[in-house]
Parts: structure tokens; C-alpha cells; sequence
């Protein structure tokens, strides 16, 4: 029985696509990546690069991209990812790094990627996740890009962060006088970094106790806290997006993700919105999520049964259409996008997702409020099993996602 136990979790966590570990290097720096290309006799497909959420995340997520890089397979498409610097014995630490900074490897990897004559380098586009919302336009501004995959990205780094924290308060059923503190203490946060102030600074004014930011941390914040994607959106101006956004989503205001996607785009029209109702910010079902015992399991006997249903058929249909040509932007000819025609915007919901404009000036998040406005984070890290995708591993206070 025990060997057969072992057997159902390996065949489960076989896909079909072939890895292999690659090294990037641009300006002194060096990536440590993973190609994952599909099998079934596609000679030169094309390639998703990802880009990922907040926190140390190695090149496969712990696993969990590999789903989503076997559904881009079965489009026709490879899929390259890295670790990030300091993660999982790469050079340099991912802490150090501004939005701008994460566009410039990935550009570069992006680079890299076009020199390969296994890759077609007329069909190259990004995936991206939470904080990537704020990387994928820059990217885009930076080198030209086929397409875009944008799973639960924000839009301000303030404004998301304080609809994090009163989501979370909210969520933990927070007294009156406890979301006031909370919001205060917040509030004392963005003053301290409005005036460039110090971790020890912040610690003083935190009463002693840093709750779990640490000095990079706050560096990190620092650099990164007044990101916002409004203008940045304009390089995806007539590229295909496909914009996936979740019901239960309490890191992001995904009603403002969308109405600011929408106005920034619709001009092009090359928007796909996507709802999926029952999932969480990390795309995964919402009763599989609230449960650690239950994300270990699937995990181990049924990777693919962790998402939201129709998640992976969705970007997995996305792709094929670019690959028929419906969609395509060209990469070479995206600096060029507005002269052509594309399919008006549409939105496909599995169901109606629910209005959050109610709270996206003062919502509540997570589970564990945070002293300030929070871009989706967990104060540590969580343990996390093989093939849990896309939950945050560190999240700290603001900037996460």
C-alpha cells in the first residue's frame, strides 16, 4: 500500500515538459533559472517569463508554478523563471531591489531568452503576480512584449496596503478601538517613511517592538513604498492582457485593479478580464486554502486540484489564441501596437464576482493586522509544502502581495 501511495504522489507531480536549469547574467549579476519546455514536437515555442509576487520565492515557487508551466506547454509555449536574489543560494538579496531594478533582469532575461534559437523570440510574454502588478508595465516600457498574464496585481502601494490591513481587521471580527489603534499605528508608519526615517527610528516609534520588520525589510519599503502602476499601464496599451482577478481576494481591491486597468486600457482594446469567485489572492480555492491540512494533501495527491476551477484552462486558452494569431501582438512589432486593431474588451466571470468598492477606501485584510498599510503580507514566513503556489512567503508590513 505504502508503494502505492508513493506512486499516485509521483505520477501526480510529474508533468509533462521538460526542466532544465539555466544561468542569466546581465550587468555583474547572475540568475539562477529553470526552462521549462514543452514536450510533443513543438520545435520553437513560445515563452512565458514570470515575474514574481513578494518574498524570498526560488525559481518554481516550491513547486507551484510547475501546473501553470505544464498548461503553457500545452499551448505551445516554454516558461522561464528564476530564483530571486539570496533565494535558494543565488547571489544578492531580493530586499535590495526596487520595482525598476526587478524590471531590469527581467528585461535582461527577457534578452537572453531571444538569443536562444529554441525560443521564438516573436512570441515572449510575462506572467506576474501581486507585487509583479507593479514590474510587468516597467517591463514592458523596457523591451517589447507579446503579452501580458496579470494574476491579482495592485494598483497603489498606499492605497492597497490600507485595504489589506482593514480587510484583515475586519476578517478578525477587530473591535472599533482596535481597527482605530491599528489604523493610527499605520498612519505613524507612512509619516516615518514620508520623512526618510530609519529602522531604528521606526522601532522607537513602534514602542520597542518591530513586530517582525526587520532592517532590510524596512530598507525595502523604503525604496519601494510609493510605487503605483496608473501610468506605467500605458506601455500595455494594445498588448494582450489577460487580467485574473479573485472573489475572496483580501491583499488586493481588485474592484480598483480592474477600474483602473480598464480606463487605462480599454483604448487599446486588448483587455481580457477573468473573475473566478471562489478563489484567493493566490488563485487557489478558497476551501482548500482556509486549511493547512487540506493545501498539504492536494498538494501531494492532486497539485492541479489547488487552483480555482478553470484557472489553469484559462490562461492555457489565452495562450492558444495567441498562438492562432486571434490576439498576437508581435514582439517585434509592439513599439508599433496602437496602429493596429484588436478584439474589444471583455469580461468573462465564472460566476458574479462580488462589489468591493465599498471598502476600497477602508477595507480591512489578512488574518494578523499590521501596523501599517500593507501590500497583502504575513508578518513570517510560513512553512510551505511542495506545490502550494503563489501564497506569499513573507510579506512584512506594505509592499508585499
Amino acid at each position: 500500500m505504502t508503494a502505492g501511495l508513493v506512486g499516485v504522489v509521483l505520477w501526480q507531480n510529474s508533468y509533462d515538459m521538460d526542466e532544465q536549469r539555466v544561468t542569466i547574467r546581465h550587468g555583474g549579476h547572475t540568475l539562477n533559472g529553470v526552462l521549462a519546455i514543452p514536450r510533443d514536437g513543438h520545435k520553437h515555442p513560445g515563452l512565458v517569463v514570470y515575474v514574481h509576487g513578494d518574498g524570498p520565492v526560488d525559481a518554481t515557487h516550491d513547486d507551484g508554478y510547475k501546473p501553470m508551466w505544464e498548461a503553457n506547454a500545452k499551448a505551445g509555449y516554454a516558461s522561464l523563471s528564476w530564483d530571486k536574489p539570496g533565494v535558494a543560494g543565488a547571489p544578492g538579496d531580493w530586499l535590495d531591489q526596487s520595482m525598476d531594478d526587478r524590471a531590469d533582469e527581467a528585461a535582461a532575461a527577457i534578452a537572453w531568452a531571444r538569443a536562444r534559437p529554441d525560443i521564438d523570440g516573436d512570441r515572449i510574454g510575462l506572467w506576474g503576480a501581486s507585487q509583479a502588478g507593479w514590474v510587468l508595465p516597467k517591463i514592458a516600457a523596457k523591451t517589447p512584449v507579446s503579452f501580458v498574464i496579470a494574476v491579482s496585481p495592485a494598483i497603489n502601494w498606499l492605497q492597497q496596503g490600507r485595504y489589506n490591513l482593514l480587510a484583515e481587521l475586519r476578517a478578525d471580527d477587530a473591535s472599533a478601538a482596535r481597527t482605530k489603534a491599528e489604523t493610527a499605528k499605520s498612519d505613524t508608519t507612512l509619516r516615518l517613511l514620508e520623512r526618510h526615517a530609519t529602522f531604528e527610528e521606526y522601532v522607537r516609534a513602534m514602542g520597542g517592538d518591530a513586530d517582525g520588520m526587520t532592517a532590510d525589510r524596512w530598507g525595502f519599503i523604503s525604496k519601494n513604498y510609493t510605487a503605483d502602476a496608473t501610468q506605467d499601464l500605458r506601455a500595455l496599451r494594445g498588448v494582450p492582457v489577460l487580467l485574473t482577478l479573485a472573489g475572496h481576494d483580501i491583499n488586493v481591491d481588485t474592484a480598483d485593479t480592474e477600474r483602473t486597468y480598464h480606463k487605462v486600457l480599454d483604448a487599446g482594446g486588448a483587455l481580457t478580464v477573468k473573475h473566478y469567485p471562489d478563489a484567493t489572492h493566490s488563485l487557489l480555492k478558497q476551501s482548500i486554502e482556509q486549511s493547512d491540512l487540506k493545501i498539504t494533501l492536494t498538494a501531494l495527491f492532486s497539485p492541479h486540484s489547488l487552483f480555482a476551477d478553470g484557472f489553469l484552462d484559462g490562461q492555457r486558452q489565452f495562450l492558444e489564441e495567441l498562438s492562432r494569431g486571434s490576439r498576437a501582438t508581435p514582439a517585434s512589432s509592439a513599439r508599433a501596437v496602437h496602429a493596429h486593431v484588436y478584439r474589444p474588451v471583455h469580461c468573462e466571470a465564472n460566476g458574479r464576482a462580488p462589489d468591493q468598492r465599498s471598502v476600497s477606501a477602508s477595507g480591512t485584510g489578512d488574518t494578523t493586522p499590521r501596523p501599517y498599510v500593507q501590500q497583502g503580507g504575513e508578518r513570517s514566513c510560513r512553512s510551505r509544502r511542495p506545490g502550494a503556489p503563489l501564497r506569499d512567503h513573507e510579506k512584512g508590513i506594505g509592499g508585499g502581495t
